[in-house]
């Protein structure tokens, strides 16, 4: 078998740090509550920890608006809280991962506000500013997070970008000043123990420099114009740049977050031979419930569209570069309600989900909390909602005359706080997150849905996944084999092989609450089972009678 990289055989293990574990009773999480809890995540069998920002942040975008790299934000601890992390980190025997936001900083760094300052100040060319065009923005095109990606400052008479929130201003990475703070500011995180860098939205570091109009959506004047800002060609010479200096001669491991990739950038960006990027985190393929880029706008699962997705990215990257795989993370709601059973059948959907997913071609990460099978928080007050994202929309959808019941419902199922509500450790108060008031109120259901229940019960979600990270470890056929994905257009089933000169495995996975049956190829009669979400498969005449979300997997020799 071809020797896998270190970070290929591993699994990552994704912590959003507010929301962790608080171990000085403020009611946020924090690094101590990190180093508190690590013997939970390395019993976990996961191989790497990666950790959302920490950075000093006024905290716009849940951290993602840094305004001081070299610095922890006092929210979260001390820089001898972070080492005293690193070293608990390394002494288990896993890695740490970095997040590292490359594309804006927040307005409130001290560059950016050298930048306010004067328009000859060597900082001014470290963003993005334009003067306006005919009285308005330098173009129409709107921000992701809602409104128009253009910010005016009247003391300058010149508008700043900002493909995120107003609050985060893109960087010029054009000026090769920038990049060299980014070279610099890489290289004192790696010399403090960073074992690798998740990078992101990374692939929106270049932008047309004519910015033109772009078709407005319905109902705005206002338009996405990511064909002017995702994958230009000179992102490659930028990561390429960070490699040379710092991934490379450091063996540290990257992950880029991106989107809107075709086949042939994707398989630049991750091909080992052209020295850029390790592995791509594409956050769109969890686009296929929503209508186009509107995560408020959502639609039935459609499993043959989820189906043709990843078929799509597996053969597309088999031999040309590394997949992570994901059902949820920091920026989405939690998986099992989404794509699951959140009421009578929500363990064993919770199984099914992690036995679909993860003996894919790739890396797993997966998010806290999915390994207990939590859900979204069921809030029953919009002000229990934080995201600077869902604030946003919400705004935007009351002032159409629409709902508040109707919004109620919108966020609970789809916001980002759904994967953000404090980690669910117990069933003391606050779901023994923290002893003070939390930033974020618990999950409703956290009484029953916690570390603490699951721990002791063999059949829990949280044993299963102990069981998979440990029964995918080593596999030659989940490192390295061919991906085959059978009936695509089953509408409930999926069903796909990965096969290897030295074994073969068969994962089968019902997304209905209905029973179903599947005959299995006759390589698989008489396999072994290798994982199972219901302890045993109904058999007969080599046909399986697969119960509700029902999952299991076969290997074969």
């Amino acid at each position: 078998m071809r020797q896998p990289k270190w970070w290929q055989d591993a699994v990552v293990y994704q912590i959003y740090p507010r929301s962790f574990y608080d171990s000085n009773a403020d009611g946020m999480g924090d690094l101590a509550g990190i180093t508190a809890k690590l013997d939970y995540i390395a019993s976990l069998g996961v191989d790497i920890v990666w950790s959302c920002p920490f950075f000093v942040s006024p905290w716009a975008d849940g951290g993602y608006d840094v305004a001081d790299y070299r610095s922890i934000d006092p929210a979260f601890g001390t820089m001898a809280d972070f080492e005293a992390m690193i070293e608990g980190i390394h002494a288990r025997g896993m890695r740490f991962m970095m997040d590292f936001v490359g594309n804006h900083t927040s307005d409130e760094h001290p560059w950016f506000q050298a930048a306010l300052q004067d328009k000859n100040s060597p900082y001014h060319d470290y963003y993005i500013f334009r003067p306006g065009k005919n009285g308005a923005e330098p173009s129409n095109w709107a921000s992701i997070f809602g409104g128009s990606a253009w910010e005016y400052v009247p003391h300058l008479d010149e508008y700043y970008l900002h493909l995120f929130a107003k609050k985060q201003p893109d960087l010029n990475w054009e000026n090769p000043a920038v990049v060299q703070e980014v070279i610099d500011i890489l290289r004192f995180w790696a010399d403090k123990g960073v074992d690798g860098y998740r990078l992101d939205a990374i692939n929106y570091l270049y932008k047309d420099p004519d910015f033109p109009d772009v078709e407005p959506m319905p109902g705005s004047r206002y338009g996405f114009a990511t064909e002017h800002y995702a994958n230009k060609p000179r992102i490659n010479d930028h990561f390429r740049a960070l490699h040379d200096a710092v991934f490379g001669p450091r063996g540290l491991t990257t992950v880029a977050e991106v989107a809107y990739l075709d086949e042939k950038v994707a398989r630049e960006y991750a091909d080992p031979a052209r020295g850029e990027l390790d592995a791509l985190y594409p956050f769109d393929l969890l686009n296929v419930d929503q209508d186009g880029y509107d995560k408020f706008s959502p639609r039935p699962l459609d499993l043959v569209q989820l189906k043709a997705a990843l078929a799509h990215w597996q053969q597309m990257m088999q031999d040309h570069g590394w997949l992570a795989l994901f059902l949820g993370n920091h920026d989405q709601p939690r998986a099992v309600s989404r794509f699951g059973d959140e009421g009578e059948f929500r363990a064993r959907s919770a199984k099914m989900l992690a036995n679909a997913m993860y003996f894919l071609r790739g890396t797993p990460y997966l998010y806290q909390g999915e390994e207990l099978g939590m859900t979204n928080p069921h809030y029953t007050s919009l002000s229990q909602f934080r995201d600077v994202e869902a604030l946003n929309a919400l705004a935007e959808g009351l002032a159409r005359g629409e709902s508040e019941a109707h919004w109620l419902k919108l966020l609970n199922d789809r916001s980002r706080d759904g994967g953000r509500a404090p980690f669910s450790w117990n069933s003391a108060p606050n779901a023994g997150f923290t002893t003070g008031k939390p930033w974020m109120d618990p999950c409703a259901n956290a009484g029953e849905i916690n570390a603490a229940a699951e721990e002791d019960d063999p059949d829990s979600v949280l044993n299963f996944y102990r069981k998979l990270i440990r029964v995918r470890k080593g596999r030659p056929a989940v490192l390295f084999g061919k991906t085959e994905f059978l009936l695509p257009e089953d509408p409930d089933l999926m069903v796909y092989t990965r096969t290897d000169e030295a074994e073969a495995l068969l994962s089968v996975n019902n997304f209905s609450s209905l029973s179903r049956t599947f005959a299995l190829p006759d390589a698989f009669l008489g396999a072994e089972l290798l994982l199972s979400n219901c302890g045993d498969l109904k058999i007969r005449d080599g046909v399986v009678t697969l119960r509700p979300w029902e999952g299991f997997t076969l290997l074969t020799h």
